[in-house]
């Protein structure tokens, strides 16, 4: 079993779309816990603190932390793969394929995308958060408690530059999404002519529902920064 998940293209790409689906379902547990601050503070600060330096919340980490090496190993292995088997014939298209997408064709440049906005996100957040309690401070660099999420977000998006870095960041992910919800599905063999329109278009509604929701934290806490009593947000 593990020659074949190492040594098959099949492998491979089953070890990438399982791998996928776990971090797509954490993604969007993430989204949904965000969308609490704009609800109440208070809340989402407890969440924070329930996923804090605690025993479970690190083994998700660090559980986390090994998908997305695992995916983006496996990305590599197989772009390297798919580029020494097509050879000289990756000149001779002059025409673009009918039914192959953009996004398709750039997953790995996207996956780098998206790589950098996660180190990022850990840099603006897990490491002024977990990271501080782990190390047993009870304020990060910023002078807030670790587990007062909503203040490190009233923080970086009061910021344009972290709003714009984002924003890129959650736009090269919505790409990333649009084709490898639907493919992690092809892999296992569900795309077939009457499933695979139902499929494409649930990859662009869950990659359009995550955008939306992150982006909605980033925006309406950048116009509250900007004018308090126009973002709505208390």
């Amino acid at each position: 079993m593990s020659c074949f998940l190492c040594n098959s293209s099949v492998g491979k790409k089953l070890v990438m779309s399982v791998s996928g689906c776990a971090l797509v379902l954490f993604i969007l547990f993430h989204m949904a816990m965000n969308i609490t601050v704009l609800f109440s503070p208070e809340a989402y600060n407890m969440i924070c603190e329930l996923l804090g330096a605690n025993w479970y919340a690190l083994a998700g980490t660090a559980g986390l932390a090994a998908l997305v090496a695992l995916h983006f190993i496996y990305a590599i292995v197989l772009t390297l793969n798919n580029y020494r088997a097509r050879g000289t014939q990756r000149y001779e298209v002059t025409v673009k394929e009918h039914g192959v997408s953009w996004a398709s064709k750039n997953m790995l440049v996207l996956g780098f995308i998206v790589l950098g906005g996660l180190a990022l996100h850990l840099f603006n957040f897990w490491a002024k958060m977990q990271l501080v309690e782990l190390t047993g401070n009870h304020v990060n660099s910023l002078g807030y408690s670790p587990t007062d999420g909503a203040a490190l977000i009233t923080y970086t998006f009061s910021q344009w530059y972290y709003v714009v870095l984002y924003l890129l960041w959650f736009a090269a992910l919505w790409f990333h999404l649009t084709h490898g919800v639907w493919s992690m599905f092809q892999t296992v063999g569900w795309a077939n002519d009457t499933w695979y329109p139902r499929l494409k278009c649930a990859a662009n509604i869950v990659a359009t529902l995550l955008f939306a929701g992150f982006a909605a934290v980033v925006v309406l806490y950048f116009v509250k920064s900007l004018c308090p009593c126009c973002a709505g947000i208390c």
